[in-house]
């Protein structure tokens, strides 16, 4: 049987290692001494092989480029050492098999842990079923090994330049920031269904889409900022129209829509990747400091790169601070056992839950709990969510967006029971319930300095010497109007505005042009207070 072509340098040692199960052994015939002398030089080609590729997998681990090139050259020479083992009289293919095995395992094992946490979700350790062929079949968890094997994600290694810099920027996300990271590790993971595709498909690095993320708003979709930026990916109003984002025709912002927010992203920074000869850093300065100003710098350096000085120092800091700070949490996105990061597995598979009844999302984390996650589900529900508020009420009967674990546990806790009583109870307290009012207490006349006399001689001695007059009845105050408006204040929401003036949340939306569910408001706007207490 003649030996495969191997065509894709990704998964060599699977193809390699399934090969040998199908190479005829030579006859069992006597081995001469001068065969003999030329099979022991085989075997010490391929053990020398099998250690120029184990210091290879160090490499890679370590980010040196050299690492592909040394394990692509050690590839060679094995493949050089099966032909001539095949061609060899008295050579015995298959003692070479163990070889191949361990260096398989040793190759998953070392890039095991920068990929086997996001397996759990299906995702990035799924095969490419055009990169395994017929061969593979009876090697060993083949699929995954040739996934590990053929993980496209690295690339981005060779797109940004490691420097100190980044590095001054992972030491931050590693010390003081690793709450941060870590959160928007859990939302992202949250959201990956609805926002690597649209990268995907366009070509980008889902390193650099994390690395984005984690800096502009840690994975929170309704983050916004006092420039007015708003969403995941943090849109200006008038970059966001360009892009098919802002207000559609209920009132919902669609920057605050993960899918639509990474699909604008990815097209905006393409965008900038072609005006700026594909390099991420400068277009990492030109998201954050200016499109105009990217490309203004860029052609009046000739074309230079991010990190030359003249370029450099012509962008403000809170751009110098956001380009390697953006590459560095994208590393370490990329190589977090290399840095003892261990980020959390998330069950995320995509579900909906049709509500059995009216609810809120403060309700339903409630009523959840928090099995399976360290903060609770409110982010998660929030961001799969986004255009109900979290005290609004959602009708029964909506569908909303959640994940299998939240679907299992609203099921068990949410629709009936001890927890979904509790969670009612506690989200319907009326703080004013609390407040003891009791009644006025009556007048028992003057405190006197000095002596005291007497209440009663008192009243007695004055009857004695002041006439008696005729005692005025107080006229009785009108009663106090209703407020019947209010003007919204910054942050407040319809509910909140709604328990305070003791409101049914629908008529008062109802009556100014509210529409469910989003019941949009922006600070300023006068409401009319119809079906108010107070």
């Amino acid at each position: 049987m003649p030996v495969p072509v191997l065509l894709v340098r990704g998964w060599p040692l699977l193809a390699l290692a399934a090969m040998l199960s199908f190479v005829p052994e030579a006859h069992a015939q006597r081995v001469s001494a001068r065969d003999r002398v030329k099979i022991d030089a085989l075997d010490q080609r391929m053990a020398a092989a099998e250690k120029r590729y184990r210091a290879a997998l160090v490499l890679v681990a370590n980010a040196d480029p050299k690492g592909k090139n040394e394990g692509d050259a050690a590839l060679e020479d094995m493949e050089d050492v099966i032909s001539a083992c095949v061609a060899q009289k008295g050579c015995q293919v298959s003692n070479m098999l163990p070889a191949y095995k361990r260096l398989l395992k040793d190759n998953a094992d070392t890039r095991d842990g920068e990929g086997d946490e996001l397996a759990s979700d299906g995702g990035l350790l799924e095969a490419d079923p055009d990169h395994i062929g017929p061969l593979s079949a009876d090697v060993p968890e083949a699929a995954r090994a040739a996934a590990l094997l053929n993980d496209k994600r690295h690339a981005f290694d060779n797109m940004v330049e490691y420097n100190p810099a980044v590095q001054a920027g992972i030491r931050r996300w590693l010390t003081d920031m690793r709450p941060a990271l870590m959160t928007t590790y859990e939302n992202y993971q949250n959201l990956r269904q609805v926002m690597w595709p649209e990268w995907e498909k366009r070509g980008l690095p889902e390193a650099l889409l994390f690395g984005i993320m984690a800096k502009e708003s840690n994975g929170r979709v309704h983050a916004s900022s006092r420039a007015g930026a708003a969403g995941l990916m943090q849109f200006m109003p008038a970059t966001g129209r360009r892009f098919g984002l802002g207000p559609d025709g209920t009132g919902f912002d669609t920057r605050f829509d993960a899918r639509s927010a990474a699909e604008a992203s990815a097209t905006y920074l393409n965008e900038r990747m072609r005006e700026l000869n594909g390099s991420v850093e400068l277009s990492l300065a030109g998201y954050n400091g200016g499109e105009g100003r990217a490309v203004r710098v860029f052609k009046q350096s000739g074309g230079q790169g991010f990190w030359v000085d003249s370029v450099y120092n012509q962008f403000p800091g809170e751009t110098k601070d956001y380009v390697p700070m953006v590459i560095a949490a994208a590393w370490i996105f990329l190589h977090p056992q290399q840095y003892g990061v261990e980020f959390p597995k998330i069950s995320a598979q995509p579900a909906t839950i049709r509500l059995a009844k009216s609810t809120t999302i403060y309700e339903l984390t409630i009523c959840l709990g928090s099995a399976g996650t360290r903060d609770g589900y409110m982010r998660a529900l929030r961001n799969l969510n986004p255009r109900y508020e979290a005290d609004g009420w959602i009708p029964a009967g909506t569908t909303i967006n959640a994940t299998t674990r939240i679907a299992g546990l609203y099921n068990r806790y949410c629709v009936s029971g001890p927890r979904a009583d509790l969670a009612r109870t506690l989200i319907t307290a009326d703080l004013n319930a609390a407040i003891v009012r009791p009644a006025a207490a009556s007048y028992t006349g003057n405190v006197a300095v000095g002596s005291v006399v007497p209440v009663a001689q008192v009243q007695a001695s004055a009857v004695a010497a002041t006439p008696v007059a005729p005692v005025a009845t107080p006229a009785a105050k009108p009663k106090a109007k209703p407020v019947r408006s209010h003007k919204v204040g910054k942050g407040q929401t319809l509910g909140a505005i709604a328990d305070k003036f003791q409101c049914d949340v629908r008529e008062l939306a109802r009556a100014n042009g509210l529409k469910a569910p989003a019941y949009a408001l922006r600070q300023g706007q006068v409401l009319k207070l119809q079906g108010c207490g107070k």
